[in-house]
């Protein structure tokens, strides 16, 4: 069974690739985890420590190549390998995730979408044509999708999710604003636009008020 890592360090990874990537762009080739923590305003020991749940990846006085830590980091990630999805709702949101090409350098490619508007069934977003929701079960089995993205009203999203788990569905990016219960072999990530943006104004605040008591 594979060792349980804490969702901190799952949450991590993701930085940690970018970072990575971009140092690979730049033609370095390797890294001690005092230069990484220095770029990326974490810890060394905090680096190390995160590493070490996947075996260390590093040597002493070597410190890490940064493009063998790059593809070990993209394998821990599932991102070594192609992700097909589908979008519901063809909002502005889904819109604009749908048309965000950076998904795709990633390995997370967009097979489909779905909307209940009958206006707009046919049309394009990209390469992507917009179908009926009565269609998803169908096509979700013959695309061999993984993952769906739900930008529909909070009031869809928990039939709709149960739809899509009888489908096949293994994981779900939710952007409703609801959090959805899945059963444990269906992943869920759960986005709440307006919790990340309530955070911001708890910094500014919380800033402001330093600043003021000086």
């Amino acid at each position: 069974m594979d060792k349980e890592i804490s969702q901190a360090v799952v949450s991590r990874l993701p930085r940690y690739f970018r970072y990575l990537g971009e140092l690979k762009a730049s033609g370095v080739e390797r890294i001690s985890s005092q230069e990484l923590s220095d770029i990326m305003k974490v810890t060394a020991s905090q680096i190390r420590q995160d590493f070490n749940n996947f075996g260390g990846f590093g040597q002493q006085g070597y410190g890490y190549n940064v493009e063998y830590l790059y593809d070990e980091i993209s394998k821990i990630l599932g991102i070594d390998k192609k992700h097909q999805l589908i979008i519901i709702g063809t909002g502005n949101l889904g819109t604009a995730l749908a048309g965000y090409t950076n998904f795709s350098t990633r390995g997370f490619v967009f097979k489909g979408a779905f909307d209940h508007d009958p206006s707009l069934y046919g049309k394009m977003i990209g390469d992507v044509e917009i179908r009926p929701v009565d269609e998803i079960e169908d096509f979700i089995k013959k695309n061999n999708i993984d993952i769906a993205v739900l930008t529909i009203p909070k009031d869809q999203a928990i039939p709709m999710a149960d739809r899509l788990i009888k489908a096949g569905i293994k994981a779900i990016w939710n952007f409703a604003h609801v959090d959805l219960d899945v059963p444990d072999n269906v992943q869920v990530e759960n986005v709440h636009l307006s919790d990340s943006l309530m955070k911001l104004s708890y910094n500014i605040n919380r800033y402001e008020r330093a600043h003021k008591s000086k």
